[in-house]
């Protein structure tokens, strides 16, 4: 980790333990899950040059499994957790192979077929109570008794899911797995011209994101005591792609930003109803127009160095 991006992460971790001082903790807790689901999104298409339209069936997956396991098995929430995420990483290691050995648009499009297909399944299976969700979700007592009803200790929880996750995909970008995948990003012949197996390298990092996107998903459902088809909608697919390019795809930080920026408008403009949207669509297009590189992105051309 470079000096820069020390820095970056000091303010990062002290942003989020300071900010319940003076911002609703509720608030805080949703942008820490979209920021983690961003960072997952931002691992395949940012690194790996891979652009999923599908990525909501993860956040959605692991978030009715969870929120099912939850309520209707008793499990702690930390096996809740534990369990909407391993069905996330499922979901991703069959989807993978179907969709892998596909580029561009083509992988994009099976993405987003495949994410239909599971919207629909959960629109009409049982056990997701359809339109309804599955409601009143136990928050459940951590490891025995550490009582998530209490908002801190669930902040505090919600706050370590973040900054591991984070991690684990920092961790994943700057090791040699990392490098091959910004290889194959830039010129995919040529690494295969190296010796790289690069299906089995893209699998590895659509997987590694389906997980990390269950990870937030499973969260997101214990912190809101909800499970909803919203969250497995195509439109919550397109939101990610909005919150990785505003914030600046392929930086390491830029979701986390972005996601701060796209839930703050949701939450601060909600007033404003169908308006949100458009707001949304105006910010993206000057984004697009006046910052190609997103706001982090911009920040890191500027100072030369990675962000």
């Amino acid at each position: 980790m470079s000096r820069t991006q020390k820095i970056a992460f000091g303010v990062m971790l002290a942003f989020f333990v300071l900010a319940p001082l003076v911002l609703y903790p509720v608030f805080l807790m949703k942008v820490m899950c979209f920021a983690l689901f961003a960072c997952a999104f931002n691992l395949l298409v940012g690194f790996g040059g891979l652009l999923s339209f599908g990525h909501a069936m993860f956040l959605g997956t692991a978030g009715y499994a969870a929120a099912h396991s939850a309520k209707m098995w008793g499990f702690p929430p930390e096996a809740a957790i534990l369990f909407g995420t391993f069905a996330a990483a499922l979901l991703g290691l069959v989807t993978g192979l179907l969709a892998i050995r596909r580029q561009g648009i083509y992988f994009a499009m099976i993405t987003l077929a495949l994410a239909q297909m599971i919207f629909f399944f959960y629109l009409q299976a049982p056990f997701t109570h359809g339109e309804d969700g599955i409601q009143s979700v136990p928050r459940g007592r951590l490891f025995g008794f550490i009582d998530l009803a209490n908002l801190w200790a669930m902040y505090a929880t919600v706050l370590v899911m973040f900054v591991a996750g984070f991690l684990i995909i920092f961790r994943a970008i700057h090791s040699p797995f990392g490098q091959v995948l910004k290889a194959i990003r830039e010129n995919e012949p040529r690494a295969i011209s190296l010796g790289y197996d690069t299906t089995r390298y893209k699998f590895l990092a659509y997987l590694l994101s389906a997980t990390l996107a269950g990870l937030a998903g499973a969260t997101k459902a214990i912190v809101f005591q909800l499970a909803s088809l919203t969250d497995a909608h195509w439109s919550m697919s397109g939101e990610v792609v909005l919150i990785t390019l505003l914030g600046g795809m392929g930086t390491v930080f830029g979701p986390v930003v972005g996601a701060l920026i796209v839930i703050s408008m949701e939450n601060y403009l909600a007033q404003f109803g169908a308006w949100v949207t458009i707001a949304q669509g105006v910010i993206f297009v000057i984004c697009v127009l006046t910052f190609r590189r997103g706001v982090v992105g911009e920040i890191a051309h500027f100072l030369k160095k990675p962000l």
